[in-house]
């Protein structure tokens, strides 16, 4: 709502699957998606991105187990790099994971992830929500999952989530891209224009870093240019 009022355009809200989000833009259900996508240079193929409001991260979560080793759970690993660091990582949860059932959102950059990383040591089981995802998560029917960090705190603080807990660092870049921005269709180049510079003028004045600490109670703002 902070961007509709600086653009001065009126915004309404639409629901809609994950799995028919992009099409559906494309036919003009709506003209913005703003749900927390990732940036990639296979998306762009298909529609045009605003510059990054959030640069948000994701995370394992698996079911507790005796002696259960989670690692640095706040260690941040960026994926675009691979060095010796992030082959560490990838190695250590492929060890530790090998075997197990992991549960992803069908259609994401998370199932990607898995499917690159993992796909070879776990069985994956693709979801059509992250709400279906963590009930079978409670329920022992998967061993764990990967998606937003935000997706599994809010998961982990509600009563169900006491069967889970965070595993490995914090993941970003590689198939997540640069961040996560606002999805438009490739024409509709004068509002592409106009939410850029909202953003960029939220971002600047501190507006985005607020917003972001009030609802999130960390700051995901995107880093200013340099």
């Amino acid at each position: 709502l902070e961007l509709c009022n600086r653009i001065k355009i009126k915004c309404s809200f639409v629901a809609q699957d994950w799995d028919g989000i992009i099409p559906a833009l494309l036919v003009g259900k709506y003209d913005v998606i703003m749900s927390g996508m990732a940036i990639t240079e296979k998306r762009k193929q298909q529609i045009a991105f605003s510059s990054p409001y959030a640069s948000g991260y994701n995370q394992f979560v698996v079911r507790k187990e005796p002696g259960l080793d989670a690692g640095d759970t706040k260690a941040k690993v960026n994926l675009s790099t691979v060095g010796d660091k992030e082959k560490a990582t990838i190695e250590r949860l492929r060890s530790t994971l090998s075997g197990k059932a992991i549960g992803v959102l069908r259609s994401s950059n998370s199932e990607a992830v898995v499917k690159q990383l993992l796909g070879d040591v776990v069985t994956i089981r693709s979801y059509d929500s992250l709400d279906n995802l963590k009930l079978d998560l409670t329920a022992g029917r998967v061993d764990g999952g990967l998606a937003d960090y935000f997706t599994w705190r809010d998961f982990l603080e509600a009563p169900g989530g006491s069967v889970a807990v965070f595993f490995g660092p914090e993941l970003n870049g590689g198939l997540w891209g640069p961040g996560v921005g606002a999805g438009m269709r490739k024409d509709d180049s004068e509002l592409l224009t106009k939410f850029n510079a909202a953003l960029d003028a939220a971002t600047k004045d501190g507006t985005i870093k607020a917003l972001s600490l009030k609802w999130f109670k960390t700051d995901i703002s995107p880093a200013l240019p340099k």
